[in-house]
């Protein structure tokens, strides 16, 4: 939490810095910033004086704070910048954050920046590339040190002497055969703890599994997660070691999921810059209200039918908003709870039916029980059995399709290429206020008029 704490007190001194025109003070908070507290203080600042700021970084760090940046602000930032700042910003990058830089690049920019690599990195890179960004392939940096079976640990030691330096995060080096074909790990532990004239193949495990290069992010952190990782090997169809992945990568991951899932409740992106132009955010944000608001009408042309009904029993109109009010909430739940369940690979094709039967008893109970308290109260306040039996059996129906619509749309939306964080609230919306208002309104129809 320190870091967070500080990066706040940092943004508003230099603030105050830039406000009065004190640049060296503000050049002098930037030096003694990491590069992740750099990148929330530009994303915290307006264009303008993102500029500015961006400016006065040191010039060695400028390929670490691009590697922080969301994909907007980072894309922005660079489109500012020559193609000689560019290559001179991000060399030394390591491989997987320099593919995460090139994908907002424009192509010619790209290879230059590809070019300006030697051979070794820029065949890694290609590969790297060559994976979706949501993958295995896509998070992984092929930068690894791999050893063979046969070696002793004292050649080992003196290979690493000789490169000087490890990857980052690198607890564990890889084990390969001469095809370079995954076969273990050895801990850097037991690298250093063992007997110096010991085999590899003596002390490595083999209980690590390599994860395939296609296997997507999600399911990347769920067994960083199960099996308490910081770093797993990545292999090709083959069984070839192509990289590894770290816990710094998976932690982006995790990070980005749970952000997409709040921000995708209200049609937005998680990459999106709460600095961005006007016009911009406007555009970004009228497709949902637009969306919402042909749903709003549906619901509209649903109660214009009963318009007539209104008319005569006004206490319907009163009432309306608790039938829809209801389902919203029961179906948000449902939704809730699949979509997260979804993210994390814990609802699949195998349970899916069991979870429609559970939530519509849960939706079925809920109904009774609420339906109840609804038709008691409504007596109360408004008088009549009637209305009361009414808004009591329209509760109860709504309560039963919105826990089975909360379960059906996020299952049903992904096969239509349509992520349910995003659409699943506008869609189950849609659905609980076109029933709740035609259960509603035409029972009230039959019964009270």
């Amino acid at each position: 939490m320190e870091p967070a704490i500080k990066a706040k007190v940092d943004l508003a001194g230099l603030r105050d810095a830039l406000s009065q025109g004190m640049m060296l003070r503000a050049e002098q908070m930037l030096a003694d910033l990491n590069p992740a507290e750099a990148a929330l203080l530009l994303e915290s600042l307006p264009p303008a004086k993102r500029e500015v700021v961006w400016k006065l970084l040191p010039p060695e760090d400028e390929g670490d704070v691009l590697a922080e940046l969301n994909d907007e602000v980072r894309t922005l930032l660079m489109s500012s910048m020559d193609a000689q700042d560019l290559v001179a910003a991000t060399e030394g990058m390591e491989l997987d954050d320099l593919a995460d830089v090139i994908a907002g690049l424009p192509e010619s920019l790209t290879q230059q920046l590809i070019r300006s690599l030697n051979r070794r990195d820029r065949e890694r890179l290609e590969a790297v590339l060559s994976y979706a960004e949501d993958s295995a392939g896509g998070l992984m940096n092929p930068d690894t040190i791999a050893v063979r079976r046969n070696v002793t640990l004292e050649v080992v030691l003196r290979y690493l002497r000789f490169l000087g330096e490890l990857p980052r995060n690198t607890n564990m080096l890889f084990v390969v055969d001469r095809n370079d074909n995954y076969r273990g790990t050895l801990s850097i532990a037991r690298l250093i703890t063992h007997d110096p004239e010991a085999s590899v193949v003596d002390v490595m495990d083999t209980a690590v599994e390599g994860i395939h290069a296609s296997t997507s992010a999600a399911e990347v952190a769920r067994l960083f997660e199960t099996n308490d990782l910081v770093a797993a090997p990545v292999i090709d169809d083959t069984g070839k070691l192509l990289g590894q992945i770290t816990v710094d990568d998976v932690v982006d991951v995790i990070r980005e999921q749970a952000e997409h899932e709040i921000l995708g409740k209200a049609g937005l992106d998680e990459e999106d810059d709460i600095f961005a132009p006007v016009v911009t955010s406007v555009a970004r944000r009228s497709l949902w209200l637009g969306i919402n608001l042909a749903t709003a009408f549906l619901a509209a042309a649903v109660v214009g039918m009963f318009e007539a009904t209104l008319a005569e029993v006004v206490v319907l109109a009163v009432l309306m908003p608790v039938v829809a009010s209801m389902g919203g909430i029961a179906g948000t739940q449902t939704l809730t709870l699949m979509v997260r369940s979804m993210a994390l690979g814990k609802v699949g094709p195998s349970n899916a039916r069991w979870l429609l039967s559970k939530e519509f008893l849960v939706g079925a109970v809920n109904g009774l029980l609420w339906s109840s308290i609804v038709a008691l109260i409504s007596v109360a306040f408004f008088g009549g059995w009637d209305v009361g039996l009414i808004i009591g059996a329209a509760v109860a129906i709504n309560l039963v399709v919105a826990a089975l619509a909360g379960s059906v749309i996020p299952l049903i939306l992904p096969r239509l290429g349509i992520d349910p964080a995003i659409a699943g609230g506008v869609v189950l919306t849609t659905v609980t206020d076109v029933v709740g208002f035609m259960t509603f309104l035409g029972l009230g129809t039959l019964f009270l008029l």
